[in-house]
């Protein structure tokens, strides 16, 4: 029979007596997360947030026992008792209340629970789609409440560490205007303004700079932002920032804060770090690593053999060299033992980065092994193993095609490599800035310059006369932090002058009334006394898988969405009946199949 709570008050949470408390009487409330009868004695053991208590049931209690009888897993309960120390032989060390034990007087069953859909376990192998269908349940188990709970603690400590330093917490809207320069956005109908959209923000940006030019001098927010983009292990369509910005600033300034705020984020996790965090520009991360959120925790470093190889009678590395292009290479300590699946598939990888193919080439007792030997000189073929410093038993893999191509491949082979063969560490943290972006990119789909961070990333003040003259070799004075080799944060300097915003916008493309449609006021803004400003955006979530070693970040959401955008708890996106869209003056252009959700 279910039970009101009546006048009873928890006394404490179930993992907060101990043996101090011996022979105190305690109130506790939770879920039963599993009952275990000895011919006698019932033993509960009853998990809240906190952890769980281990509930003795003794015959003498009467009408107590006989209730306890009755109680099945996920039973929600009220107990009075007192704690006692375990018998000896019985403790448990692996729990924080492995000491102790409440022997219980009364017993209230609050509500009973259906049969699971899985068992309320760490360690599960149920299917995601069914843990993100009963989301509830899935959050029940100790694993991700520990996860949930710190992924608090560290929004306070950013909330703590920001306001000691002098930020303001302001919140910035999220319905606004598309400024499609990205991502797609989201569109939400407006039904006062027919034919009208406003956009989900991607990022609160032109707010956060209209904040500096309001005067509010430091700004920050944690704020969810949202991009309709395909999503990966390390995307959701929503997803948490902790966004920031100061005026009056440089690059040096604000790196030197947020170190801060990323040592005092990671002091929450038990994780002491040593500031000043390594740097290095982005022409070096991606001549060495071949990216530009280089994992820096092993070796395998890339080698430009361009200057050596380009009058090379093979005519692949020829040509890229004749090209503009380079050629580059990979030295595999050990890789001569490689099958040919295994190359098979490293050219595969090469193929779905943009090669053409994959040159490879190992070093064995024999000789040279490879398609390409033929082709090279005995000069060349010194010159090679000189340049990587090879030795026999080593395979060597060559990327020669325009530099974006061979970095990019070598880049994503040496990362799919060092987990092959183990050289990537499973501990630490490895952090490292990554500067002086390019600030512009050439498309050559849409034949126009686009922005590498956004628009309004201000460039190098060495390099501004280039805007006009060597567009594609002005820096800009932009920043990412990468963590483990993946990028947990990104910011600039701004660009605080109308007329420098106005030549960038020309440069991209944006034709002058189209900027004015969509940047009018912030264009408007900048003719008004703006300081110089920068900031920065990290990603809580990302930052929070790799600091729980989760392998995605849906495991730090607490309602997150599948690969495919999908809340099957709750059914969304959904269907909407002919009415609602009725009022938005919204027709279906055709009828849409409804699609499976997992």
């Amino acid at each position: 029979m279910l039970e009101r709570l009546g006048d009873w008050k928890r006394s404490s949470y179930c993992a907060e007596p101990a043996a101090v408390d011996i022979g105190k009487t305690v109130t506790l409330m939770g879920w039963v997360q599993r009952r275990r009868d000895h011919g006698g004695l019932i033993f509960i053991d009853l998990r809240d947030r906190t952890g769980l208590m281990q509930l003795v049931f003794n015959p003498e209690a009467g009408v107590v026992h006989a209730k306890a009888h009755d109680l099945r897993s996920e039973f929600v309960i009220a107990v009075k008792g007192a704690v006692g120390k375990r018998p000896v032989g019985t403790e448990n060390p692996n729990l924080k209340t492995g000491e102790v034990e409440v022997v219980v007087k009364e017993l209230k069953v609050l509500n009973d629970s259906a049969p699971l859909p899985f068992m309320i376990e760490d360690e599960t192998d149920v299917a995601e789609t069914t843990r993100f269908k009963y989301r509830y349940l899935d959050l029940r188990r100790a694993s991700l409440q520990r996860k949930l709970l710190l992924r608090h603690r560290v929004a306070m400590a950013t909330r703590n560490y920001l306001s000691e330093n002098g930020f303001i917490e302001l919140e910035t809207p999220v319905l606004t205007k598309s400024t499609p320069e990205g991502a797609r956005d989201f569109l939400v109908p407006s039904r006062l303004a027919p034919g009208n959209f406003f956009a989900l923000p991607q990022s609160p940006q032109l707010f956060k700079q209209i904040l500096m030019i309001s005067g509010f001098d430091r700004y920050f927010q944690i704020v969810k932002c949202f991009r309709d983009e395909d999503l990966r292990a390390d995307r959701q369509p929503e997803f948490t920032q902790i966004d920031a910005e100061m005026s009056f600033v440089d690059r040096e300034d604000v790196i030197g804060v947020m170190e801060g705020l990323i040592v005092r984020i990671f002091k929450e996790a038990g994780v002491d770090l040593k500031p000043p965090f390594p740097r290095m520009t982005y022409s070096e991360a991606v001549g060495r690593f071949g990216v530009d959120n280089p994992d820096v925790r092993f070796g395998l470093e890339l080698k430009d053999l361009t200057g050596a190889l380009k009058g090379s009678g093979f005519k692949v590395f020829a040509d890229a060299a004749s090209r503009g292009g380079v050629i580059k290479a990979l030295c595999v300590k050990g890789g001569a033992s490689f099958s040919r699946k295994d190359l098979d598939d490293l050219t595969e990888i090469a193929v779905s980065f943009g090669a053409r193919g994959l040159a490879w080439v190992k070093l064995t007792e024999e000789g040279w092994q490879s398609p390409i030997a033929k082709f090279l000189s005995d000069a060349e073929k010194e010159t090679i193993v000189k340049a990587l410093g090879a030795e026999k038993g080593d395979l060597l893999l060559f990327g020669a095609d325009k530099a974006a191509v061979a970095n990019t491949v070598l880049g994503r082979l040496r990362l799919n490599i060092g987990g092959r063969l183990g050289l990537i560490p499973k501990e630490g943290y490895s952090f490292v800035w990554v500067t002086e972006f390019p600030m512009l990119d050439y498309d050559e789909t849409e034949k126009r310059f686009v922005a590498v961070h956004h628009p309004f990333t201000a460039p190098m003040e060495a390099d501004l006369e280039k805007l006009d003259t060597d567009t594609l070799k002005v820096r800009a004075q932009a920043y990412d932090l990468v963590l483990n080799g993946s990028e947990i944060g990104g910011g600039s300097i701004r660009i605080h002058r109308s007329d420098i915003q106005a030549k960038v916008f020309e440069k991209l493309g944006i034709a002058k009334e189209d900027a004015e449609l969509r940047f009018g006021f912030l264009l408007d803004a900048l003719k008004f006394g703006t300081p110089p400003h920068g900031g920065i955006a990290f990603g809580l979530d990302r930052i929070m898988s790799i600091i729980t070693g989760s392998e995605s970040i849906r495991d730090v959401i607490a309602f997150p969405k599948t690969q495919k955008g999908a809340d099957l708890m709750s059914d969304a996106p959904s269907g909407v009946d002919a009415k609602q869209l009725e009022e938005l003056f919204i027709r279906l252009a055709k009828k849409v199949e409804k699609t499976e959700k997992a």
